[in-house]
C-alpha cells in the first residue's frame, strides 16, 4: 500500500508553468477504479491510513480527499480528525459508505471546532445515528467555514434533525445541506415545517435535499408557504416523498411567483396529470429562472406529458426535463419525439432521460441514462 500511495501522491505533484504545484483532489474511493490511480486495487483500512495521513501532513497541495467506499471505521476516522484539526489546506473530505459510527463522528465534530479550512464534508451511508447527527449540529453553532454537509442515509431521526435546524438558525456559513432518508415514525410532517422555517429565516442556503422525508400534501403546502419569501434557494430536492397533485399545485403556485429556484426535483412523487398541468402553466409564461425539472415516476399520463412538452415551446429557460417512468401514449411520445429529435432540437440527449424513435410509423420513447 505504501509504495502505491507514494506513486499516487507523486502523480499529484504536477507543477504549473510558474513552477508551483497545482491544487489537487486525491481520489482513493474504493467503489470503482480511478483513471488517475490505475495501480490501486484494494480498499483502504485503518492501518493504511497511517502512512497516508503522515504524507498529507507534509504537503500543501492536496485540497481534497475522497475516501468513500472503503473499510475505514472509528479508529481510522480519529486519525483523520487529528489531521483535520491541524490542516490549513484541506477543503473537501468525503467519507461516504465506510463503517463510521458515533465515536468517529464525535472526533470529526471536535476537530471542526478548530478547523478553519474545510468547506465540504460528506458522510453519506455511515450509520452513526441521531447521536452523531446531534454532535454535528452542536459544532455547527461554532464552526464558521463549512459550506456543504451531506448526511444522506445516516439514520438521523426527528430529534437530531430538529437540533440541526436550530443550529442552522445561528450558523451563517452552511449553504448546502443533504439530509435525505432519515428514520421518521411520525405522520405529522413536522420536519417540513422546521425546514421551511429555516429557509424562511436563513438567507444563505442555496441547495437543500429533503428526499424520503414522508412529505405529503399538507407538509408541502406549509413548506411552500414558509419559503415563499426566500430569495436565495437555487436547488430544492423533494424526491421520493408522498406529494400528490394538490401538493404539486402549491409548488406550481410557488414557481409562478418566479423565485430564483433553478433545480426542482420531484421524482418519485405522485403529481399525476393535474399536477403536471399546473407545473406546465407555471413555467410556460410565469417562470424565467427554472433550468432543471425532474418528474420521473410521477403517475403522469399522456395529457400531463403533452402539457409539459407544450410548455417547453414557450419557455426557453428550462433546459433539462426528466420524465421517464410515467405513462406515455402515442401523443406524448410524438410530442417528446419532436422535442428530442426534430431540428431545432429543444432537448439535447444530455438534458433529458428519454429519446424518441419511430417503428412502423408509430412513435416511442426510449430511456437514456441520467443522474436521476
Amino acid at each position: 500500500m505504501n509504495t502505491e500511495f507514494v506513486h499516487i501522491l507523486n502523480q499529484a505533484s504536477v507543477k504549473d508553468k510558474d513552477g508551483k504545484v497545482e491544487d489537487y483532489v486525491l481520489y482513493l474511493n474504493g467503489n470503482k477504479r480511478n483513471e488517475s490511480n490505475e495501480m490501486y486495487r484494494k480498499k483502504i483500512t485503518d492501518n493504511d491510513l497511517i502512512p497516508i495521513i503522515t504524507a498529507l501532513k507534509c504537503n500543501t497541495f492536496v485540497v481534497g480527499i475522497d475516501l468513500s467506499y472503503n473499510n475505514i471505521n472509528d479508529n481510522g476516522v480519529c486519525l483523520i480528525a487529528t489531521y483535520l484539526q491541524d490542516t490549513i489546506t484541506l477543503q473537501t473530505l468525503v467519507l461516504s459508505y465506510n463503517d463510521i459510527h458515533f465515536e468517529g463522528v464525535k472526533s470529526i465534530a471536535n476537530a471542526l471546532q478548530f478547523n478553519r479550512s474545510l468547506l465540504v464534508l460528506v458522510l453519506d451511508g455511515n450509520k452513526f445515528g441521531p447521536e452523531g447527527g446531534t454532535e454535528l449540529a452542536n459544532v455547527l453553532q461554532v464552526n464558521s467555514t463549512l459550506e456543504k454537509l451531506s448526511l444522506n442515509n445516516t439514520d438521523q431521526n426527528m430529534t437530531s434533525l430538529v437540533n440541526m435546524t436550530a443550529a442552522l438558525h445561528v450558523n451563517k456559513a452552511l449553504k448546502i445541506l443533504d439530509v435525505t432518508r432519515p428514520l421518521l415514525f411520525s405522520q405529522q410532517e413536522e420536519l417540513a415545517i422546521h425546514f421551511g422555517n429555516l429557509l424562511k429565516n436563513n438567507s444563505l442556503f442555496f441547495e437543500v435535499h429533503l428526499g424520503k422525508h414522508g412529505i405529503k400534501d399538507y407538509g408541502a403546502e406549509r413548506f411552500i408557504d414558509l419559503i415563499m419569501e426566500n430569495k436565495t434557494l437555487l436547488h430544492l430536492d423533494l424526491s421520493c416523498n408522498r406529494v400528490c397533485r394538490d401538493g404539486v399545485k402549491f409548488i406550481a403556485n410557488y414557481l409562478a411567483t418566479n423565485p430564483p429556484l433553478q433545480v426542482l426535483n420531484l421524482a418519485y412523487n405522485k403529481a399525476e396529470d393535474d399536477g403536471a398541468i399546473a407545473l406546465s402553466e407555471a413555467i410556460s409564461v410565469r417562470n424565467t429562472s427554472l433550468v432543471t425539472l425532474v418528474l420521473c415516476h410521477n403517475s403522469i399520463s399522456g395529457e400531463g406529458l403533452c402539457s409539459l412538452a407544450k410548455s417547453l415551446r414557450s419557455n426557453y429557460t428550462l433546459k433539462q426535463l426528466y420524465i421517464w417512468g410515467n405513462q406515455t401514449n402515442q401523443a406524448s411520445c410524438q410530442a417528446f419525439l419532436e422535442l428530442t429529435c426534430k431540428s431545432p432540437t429543444r432537448l439535447n440527449e444530455k438534458d433529458t432521460d428519454v429519446v424518441g424513435y419511430v417503428v412502423d410509423g408509430v412513435p416511442y420513447l426510449a430511456k437514456l441514462s441520467s443522474p436521476f
